[in-house]
């Protein structure tokens, strides 16, 4: 699918917003098109786009790669900038996804193949009055600054979900028996929150690299002010949330050593448990022992007390061990 992006006014007010609208593949490019969204696109989507604009759109595998050099370029007077992007951040099925910024001509191109929510967010944004100046480069500084946004907010989210775990991790329960069970899950969870994180971690790696080469870029061509600020501004708070980023990674870290170490406590006391009823049980043991072994002379099987004086021993040798531990507070 080709999205075009169109500068148009308010009608009420005057002011200029940018207008979104799907392009059929009948349909020429507009030529005040200011950004071209370009949505799982077909080769010929592609080859209608790589005319107008006099570009090579990079193809799905492309888009892929990990080396820098792969990623940022320049070409024919274009630049391509690549960055990885978190979707679906609210399902089970959260991904990276590649997406590709091209800037020729103070007109910009995007190719992606799943929908990001920051890419809605900036879309609803465009559309209202004064919600993105009408240049290329500041339609893409706008988009990189909500994807930043968006950032922010799984980030934020991400805290609190991890701070709701760490209460239930310290929390004292009243049920010992589903302690065990209750751990399993949080280990469970705090692995899936670990992988979202490093995702988010990514792509805020991929996102900064973006920044840095518009901004190296822009200081040699003398970009205006404006942008060039917005950038520098967005470089910083991108910057921040990595090392919010970091804090949640070292908390998750934490927690997850905590996990485990009550896990293992859980099962040192099920082990404590067995040895002490192995301790406990060894005394009687002992002197039923003695009394079944087959020797012709034992006189106490002749006694008429022999019997319950047996039984008395075996359980006063069960409770010595056992009121010895609770006095040392073993148990």
């Amino acid at each position: 699918m080709i999205f075009v992006h169109q500068p148009n006014a308010c009608a009420s007010t005057g002011q200029p917003l940018l207008e979104r609208r799907l392009l059929e593949m009948s349909e020429p490019i507009p030529s005040d098109a200011l950004w071209i969204d370009l949505i799982e696109p077909t080769r010929q989507e592609d080859h209608k786009v790589e005319a107008f604009l006099g570009i090579s759109i990079p193809t799905r595998e492309e888009m892929e790669d990990i080396e820098p050099s792969e990623l940022l370029y320049v070409e024919n007077g274009a630049r391509y900038m690549t960055g990885r992007l978190l979707c679906r951040v609210d399902t089970d099925d959260a991904r990276l996804t590649g997406v590709t910024f091209i800037l020729r001509d103070n007109k910009l191109a995007t190719v992606r193949y799943d929908d990001p929510q920051a890419f809605r967010m900036f879309v609803h944004r465009a559309a209202r009055p004064a919600g993105v100046m009408l240049t290329g480069e500041a339609i893409l500084a706008g988009l990189i600054e909500t994807v930043i946004d968006r950032a922010a907010d799984v980030l934020q989210a991400q805290g609190e979900r991890i701070d709701r775990l760490s209460r239930l991790i310290f929390a004292e329960h009243a049920d010992p028996s589903a302690r065990n069970a209750e751990l399993q899950d949080t280990l469970r969870a705090l692995g899936r929150h670990n992988e979202l994180l490093s995702q988010q971690r990514e792509s805020l790696v991929s996102v900064e690299r973006i920044l840095l080469s518009l901004s190296a870029s822009y200081r040699a061509s003398k970009a205006p002010r404006e942008i060039r600020e917005e950038v520098r501004s967005t470089l910083r708070d991108l910057q921040s949330l990595e090392e919010h980023a970091t804090f949640l990674s070292g908390k998750i870290q934490f927690l997850l050593d905590a996990t485990l170490g009550l896990v293992n406590l859980e099962q040192n006391n099920i082990i404590k448990l067995f040895s002490v009823m192995a301790v406990v049980f060894m005394p009687p043991t002992l002197i039923a022992s003695m009394y079944g072994m087959n020797f012709k002379v034992m006189p106490e099987l002749e006694w008429g007390f022999g019997y319950p004086m047996a039984v008395v021993m075996m359980v006063v040798a069960a409770i010595l061990p056992y009121a010895f531990f609770r006095w040392k507070r073993w148990l």
